[in-house]
């Protein structure tokens, strides 16, 4: 019998820059609007998530009915803007960055 745990979906090795310091994360990209408005919301488990968007800019975002994650907005070249580590049920979490990464606290990576 496998013992491995089945994922639904791809993960994608994402690789950025904290302090100068290279990271490598696995994540599952979103790509569809539905997802990325939903993100860690009414997630159990869930690995990290890795957001795009166009351009370099504003993003805020919530943690209603998230659990306790880290926020990580990236700039262009995938060196971090900003990190905060984001508890549960905030409604306004600024950031700048064309990338973010959330991390739930019960990853490996956080």
């Amino acid at each position: 019998m496998n013992s491995k745990k089945h994922i639904p979906y791809p993960l994608s090795s994402i690789t950025y820059f904290v302090d100068g310091k290279k990271r490598t994360v696995r994540a599952k990209v979103l790509k569809n609007p539905l997802e990325k408005a939903l993100g860690l919301m009414f997630q159990k488990n869930s690995p990290p998530l890795f957001f795009t968007s166009n351009t370099l800019n504003y993003n805020p975002i919530t943690s209603i009915f998230c659990k306790p994650f880290k926020a990580i907005w990236l700039d262009e070249n995938m060196r971090a803007t900003k990190i905060i580590e984001v508890k549960n049920w905030k409604l306004n979490i600024n950031g700048h960055g064309k990338y973010l990464l959330e991390i739930p606290a019960s990853s490996k990576n956080y």
